[in-house]
């Protein structure tokens, strides 16, 4: 009987150490947010990064969150800032990756490319003077 008392105790530490372990692991497929901002002064911006930069895996889930302020110009329909994602290597836009940007927040949900490499996000919108500045390094690793 006490046997049998000793197993049911180690069995259940371990039910419950296995648990707590699996709890603390990301769940396979998981959302990522990226927050970033479309500044007013034609730059994007990312907190505590003095280069915006965003470095996904492959096929990753994510949640861009865009905060978008006016510019100098917009287009009429009140578009203040373009994000689009190109191949580096030959300029092609990625599917569902052309962003229109209206004052405020916005999410988006999308999927990283499935090609590993390296891509450009630029502004779509003429915002200003300093708009042909307005880049940011995307990097797809495997």
């Amino acid at each position: 009987m006490q046997n049998w008392r000793c197993s049911f105790i180690r069995l259940t530490i371990l039910a419950f150490f296995t648990a707590f372990c699996l709890a603390s692991i990301p769940a396979f497929g998981q959302t990522r947010v990226i927050e970033v901002l479309a500044d007013k002064d034609s730059h994007f911006k990312m907190a505590g990064m003095s280069h915006a930069q965003i470095t996904v895996k492959a096929g990753e889930p994510l949640l861009l969150r865009i905060s978008a302020r006016k510019g100098k110009t917009w287009n009429r329909d009140g578009t203040v800032h373009g994000f689009t994602l190109l191949r580096a290597r030959d300029h092609r836009k990625v599917s569902g990756w052309d962003l229109e940007l209206k004052p405020g927040t916005q999410e988006f949900s999308l999927t990283a490319p499935a090609e590993p490499g390296d891509y450009e996000i630029l502004c779509t919108v003429i915002c200003s003077e300093e708009h042909e500045g307005m880049r940011m390094k995307f990097v797809v690793l495997p």
